[in-house]
């Protein structure tokens, strides 16, 4: 069965240079990401050297300060090239998103001195980041985290395990949040650790469903020395900081998600027009009709959702609520586009022959990473309601 290339999305851009930017996307990933997607994936490759080309091509930075080697580009232009990336390869476009998510915390709350110094590499040096929050025995529970990090004369010492870390065993820094004080959300705080840092390892990768070829693995961290120089924002302070950049992070995975799901119905579309059954194309057959037209609304309506609130990040105003929204409603409607495609394909779609079985396996883990769709109603709740009563 011939392929069909699906339709550019019509995208509504602020600026000349952010149509421009686009279009270099939409280049790179036709060319050196989509070509190579299925057969890495099921290899278990990770693409670093289109992380590479990224970064040469100043995709790494976009949301970030161009005086520090970022992009100046808003959320609402950044949102749509992770959308373009994840529609090429997952692996690539939730990198992209961990890598802005791992360069959140210094570049908000970083010194000025520290900005100069750390971020021209991370943003435009070809190197790439990782975001350590969850352990072992805290996922949601983020508050609860148990690795410590003791200071020892003007070094701090780190010890404890991470778990569910994008790009572990493969990243050049991490963000690490770090007890330092008492229990609770108040005594935890924000260190930049390189990633060779004598005592850290990586466990081997986690056997995953989907994105294999984007390894996800634990960290152990075993007296790892920094100098008071990479600790970010004052001391209690990084549980701020981490919902400060989670609520940034899931607008990414909405993104994400948005893609994932467009490259879904731009695959089930292309099959129903091209596969006959009783003499004429799928496609005309009413019921399968009214599916696509459904998948396709659930698609236009996450990508107004995720920009909606990407245009409050931009005017400087609160987004918090309507991030958990995007990343709610996205995820949940690209597990029911990918199930859908799938379904469109009948038995051709349950096989690797074609990619719809890879979009929904992908779609699963967008439902679960950097809060679960529990947690976002929950987040959405407290902001229609406020804190739960005990």
């Amino acid at each position: 069965m011939p392929d069909r290339a699906p339709q550019p999305v019509d995208r509504q851009l602020p600026t000349e240079e952010a149509r421009d930017l686009i279009a270099l996307v939409r280049d790179i990933a036709e060319r050196e990401i989509a070509p190579r997607a299925a057969e890495e994936e099921e290899a278990g490759h990770f693409p670093r050297e289109v992380f590479r080309l990224l970064s040469e091509s100043g995709l790494l930075g976009l949301p970030y300060a161009s005086e520090y080697g970022g992009g100046d580009q808003p959320y609402e232009v950044y949102l749509q090239v992770l959308e373009e990336l994840a529609s090429a390869r997952l692996t690539v476009g939730l990198g992209v998103s961990v890598h802005s998510l791992a360069c959140h915390a210094l570049a908000g709350y970083g010194t000025k001195e520290q900005r100069a110094e750390h971020l021209p590499a991370m943003l435009g040096g070809g190197l790439l980041g990782a975001y350590c929050l969850s352990e072992p025995a805290s996922g949601s529970d983020a508050a609860s985290l148990r690795t410590k990090a003791v200071r020892d004369g003007d070094d701090w010492v780190i010890t404890g395990t991470k778990a569910w870390i994008t790009h572990g065993g493969v990243s050049d820094f991490c963000t690490v949040l770090a007890r330092t004080g008492g229990e609770g959300a108040r005594g935890i705080t924000a260190f930049l650790v390189p990633g060779d840092a004598p005592g850290l390892t990586a466990a081997l990768p986690e056997k995953k469903m989907g994105m294999k070829g984007s390894p996800t693995a634990q960290l152990h961290f075993d007296g790892v020395r920094i100098p008071d120089s990479r600790r970010i924002g004052d001391e209690g302070q990084g549980f701020a900081i981490a919902l400060s950049a989670l609520d940034s992070g899931r607008l990414g995975i909405a993104a994400c998600a948005v893609g994932v799901a467009q490259a879904a119905l731009d695959a089930a579309v292309g099959y129903a027009t091209d596969r006959k059954q009783f003499g004429r194309p799928i496609a005309d057959f009413q019921g399968l009709r009214f599916m696509l037209a459904d998948m396709a609304t659930r698609i236009e309506a996450g990508r107004a959702l995720y920009l909606a609130a990407a245009r409050l990040r931009d005017a400087g105003r609160p987004f918090s609520r309507q991030a958990a929204m995007a990343k709610l409603f996205c995820t949940d409607a690209a597990m029911s586009v990918t199930t859908d495609a799938v379904q469109v394909l009948g038995g051709y779609g349950y096989t690797q022959d074609f990619p719809v079985e890879r979009y929904m396996r992908e779609a699963k883990v967008l439902q679960i990473v950097e809060g679960t769709n529990q947690i976002q109603r929950m987040v959405i709740a407290r902001h229609l309601a406020g804190p739960e009563t005990r």
